[in-house]
């Protein structure tokens, strides 16, 4: 590997700007690799999972919800937020049965995806799960969604139309389509 360190910026002083019950903002002073100051103000995310629940029938299960930032309503894989000292698998255990009420047989770890990098620390785990055995959802207080089986095909069409453009469902897609072409592995596990 490369020497970083003429691209490397060192904190010099730092912070809270905002400090949320989701998130925290953060605005730092940095030494730029030529000796001069800048400042960057970035969100600390606690990090995130996402799930690609892959029923027998290879529909993929999905959930409808309005996105108040974006004001609309988005078609998204199940995801969640991890709790302080939460194991990513089992956040995405605990979220794929609380929203959409399934649970899998088996789970796979994809990768870890960064969405934001010039504003956010944020890091979200993808998982694939599949073995889906219904049961009932759990919803938390005020979250409101919807849960569907979409086919991949329909998946593909709406994304190819700009319908989906939420980035993790994106970057889920691309994992199926590359796992079932043999281009990417996925290591499967029987659930915890």
């Amino acid at each position: 590997m490369s020497n970083d360190d003429h691209l490397i910026e060192r904190r010099v002083a730092s912070d809270t700007v905002f400090e949320g019950g989701f998130f925290n903002v953060r605005r730092d002073t940095v030494a730029l690799p030529d000796g001069a100051r800048a400042t960057r103000e970035y969100i600390v995310h606690p990090g995130a999972v996402m799930m690609v629940p892959i029923g027998d029938d290879g529909r993929l299960v999905m959930e409808r919800q309005f996105r108040y930032a974006i004001g609309r309503v988005m078609l998204e894989f199940p995801a969640g937020k991890l709790d302080a000292g939460e194991s990513p698998l089992t956040c995405a255990v605990r979220e794929l049965a609380e929203e959409t009420g399934y649970q899998a047989r088996e789970w796979a770890r994809a990768c870890v995806i960064h969405n934001a990098v010039g504003y956010s620390n944020e890091g979200i785990e993808i998982w694939f799960a599949r073995g889906l055995v219904a049961g009932g959802a759990r919803l938390d207080a005020g979250e409101h969604l919807e849960v569907v089986h979409v086919a991949v095909e329909v998946l593909e069409r709406d994304i190819g139309d700009g319908v989906v453009t939420d980035a993790k469902t994106l970057i889920g897609l691309q994992w199926l389509q590359n796992w079932r072409s043999g281009r990417w592995p996925l290591i499967w596990r029987t659930a915890p």
